[in-house]
C-alpha cells in the first residue's frame, strides 16, 4: 500500500501554475549555459582534470579518491551532456582531461575492489566514474585518442561495482561493518544509482550478472515500507521509517529504478514525483547548513541536488502529456535556490558548488537526455506500463 497524493498535488502544482512565473527556455538556458561555464572554471588537481566532490568525509586529511573520481564523473557528464559541446573547445579539452583523471583512477591503491569493508567511498567513484565513461560511449563522446583507456577503465569500474556488493544480501553502502566478507544494511539511494550504472553497462555489451542486479532489486524492494517512502539502509520491516519528508530523494530515485526493471507501474513513480514536490522543504531545510542527518528526518545537505537529478529524471517517465507541468514546477524549485553567481551549492564548502551545479544543470537538461535502458525483467516479473515511453522529448 502506497501513499496516493495524487489530488493535492494537481490542487498543489495548478495553484503554482497560477502564482509563479516560470521561466522560459531561453533563460533556462542561459542558467545552464552559465552554469556550465563556472564548471568548467571549477576544474582543479596538480595535472588538471578534478573536479572533486568535498563533503565532511577525509582520509588521512584529503578528500578521497572516490570522491574525487565520482565528482568528477559527474562534472564531465554535465559538460558533455549541456548544449553546444561540440563547439565549445575548452570545454571539450576540460572534459579530456577529466577523463585522462577518470581513467588513472584504475590504478590507485584505494580503487581496488579487494578492501577490507568499513567506512569507504570508493563505491561512489566506480558508479559515477563508469556512468560518465559509459555514457560517452553511448552518445560517441569518447575523444579518439582515449577510445581505448576509457574502455578498459569502464570494464574495470563496472567489475569492481559488482565485486563489492554487500555479501549475501545484495546492494551497496559506503558505511558498512569492517570485513570485507560481513553482511551489513545495503544503502537504498547508493544501490538504486549503481543499479543505473549496470543497466546502461549492461546495454551497451558490458560484462553485468543478472544475479548481482536481482539481488539489488530485492533490496530496492524490501527498503520500501507501507507509506511508499525508502529507508536511509536495510529493510523496512526491521525498523521504524524515519518520515516520509526525509524520504523524497530515495523515492525518486529507487521507483524509477524500479520502474526500469519493470518492478514498479507509472502511478509509483508518479507518487514519488509528488511527495518530492510536497515535501521540497524537508530538504530545503537543511540546504548548505552543518551537520548531517539532522532531526526530524535524518535528511543531510548533500541529498539536496542528488533528489532533484533524480527527481527531473522520473518526471522523464511519466505521460508525454504530464510532462510539461511537472519540468515547470521543479526547473521552478531549482531557479529559487540558484546562487548569486549563477552556480548552485547544498553544502557548506565553496569546492561543492561543482557538484551542485553539475547536478542542477542535469536535471534541467533531462529532457534532451533522456533515459537510463530498461533492465530486462525476470519473466515472472510484471510488464513495465506502456504509456511511459523512454524518448527524449525536447519541450521543456
Amino acid at each position: 500500500m502506497r501513499t496516493d497524493f495524487g489530488i493535492l498535488v494537481t490542487l498543489f502544482l495548478t495553484c503554482a501554475v497560477q502564482t509563479i512565473s516560470a521561466a522560459s527556455d531561453e533563460e533556462l538556458d542561459g542558467m545552464v549555459s552559465t552554469g556550465v561555464q563556472h564548471i568548467v572554471a571549477m576544474e582543479e588537481g596538480d595535472d588538471g582534470g578534478e573536479w572533486p566532490y568535498e563533503g565532511v568525509y577525509r582520509y588521512r586529511g584529503d578528500i578521497p579518491i572516490g570522491y574525487r573520481i565520482g565528482g568528477t564523473g559527474i562534472a564531465c557528464l554535465a559538460m558533455t551532456l549541456a548544449p553546444g559541446y561540440d563547439e565549445d573547445e575548452a570545454r571539450r579539452a576540460a572534459v579530456a582531461r577529466g577523463l585522462t583523471f577518470i581513467c588513472s583512477g584504475i590504478n590507485h591503491e584505494l580503487m581496488t575492489p579487494d578492501y577490507d569493508g568499513g567506512y569507504d567511498v570508493r563505491g561512489w567513484g566506480y558508479t559515477y566514474g563508469a556512468l560518465c565513461l559509459l555514457t560517452c560511449e553511448q552518445k560517441d563522446l569518447l575523444p579518439p585518442d582515449q577510445d581505448d583507456a576509457c574502455r578498459a577503465a569502464a570494464r574495470f569500474y563496472v567489475d569492481a561495482l559488482q565485486r563489492i556488493e554487500i555479501p549475501e544480501i545484495g546492494g551497496w553502502n559506503y558505511a558498512r561493518a569492517n570485513g570485507r566478507n560481513n553482511p551489513s544494511p545495503p544503502s537504498s539511494f547508493m544501490t538504486a544509482a549503481a543499479l543505473q550504472t549496470l543497466f546502461l553497462a549492461r546495454d551497451l555489451g558490458y560484462a553485468v550478472d543478472a544475479a548481482v542486479v536481482d539481488r539489488a532489486l530485492d533490496v530496492l524492494d524490501q527498503a520500501q515500507a507501507t507509506s511508499g517512502e525508502f529507508v536511509y539502509s536495510g529493510a523496512a520491516e526491521d525498523q521504524r521509517p524515519g518520515g516520509l519528508p526525509g524520504s523524497i530523494g530515495r523515492m525518486v530515485i529507487s521507483e524509477t529504478t524500479l520502474h526500469l526493471a519493470g518492478r514498479r507501474d507509472v502511478a509509483a513513480v508518479r507518487g514519488a514525483v509528488d511527495a518530492f514536490i510536497v515535501h521540497w522543504e524537508a530538504l530545503a531545510e537543511h540546504r548548505a547548513r552543518n551537520g548531517t542527518h539532522v532531526p526530524p528526518y535524518g535528511v543531510a545537505p548533500y541529498y539536496f541536488y542528488f533528489a532533484h537529478h533524480y527527481a527531473a529524471q522520473a518526471v522523464e517517465l511519466l505521460p508525454r502529456r504530464e510532462r510539461a507541468i511537472y519540468r515547470a514546477r521543479l526547473n521552478e524549485l531549482l531557479t529559487s535556490v540558484r546562487d548569486e553567481g549563477g552556480t548552485w551549492n547544498d553544502r557548506v564548502f565553496k569546492r561543492s558548488a561543482n557538484y551542485g551545479t553539475s547536478m542542477a544543470v542535469l536535471a534541467m537538461e533531462m529532457p534532451e537526455i533522456g533515459l537510463p535502458p530498461r533492465w530486462e525483467a525476470p519473466a515472472d516479473a510484471p510488464e513495465p506500463a506502456p504509456e511511459t515511453g523512454n524518448t527524449p522529448d525536447s519541450t521543456r
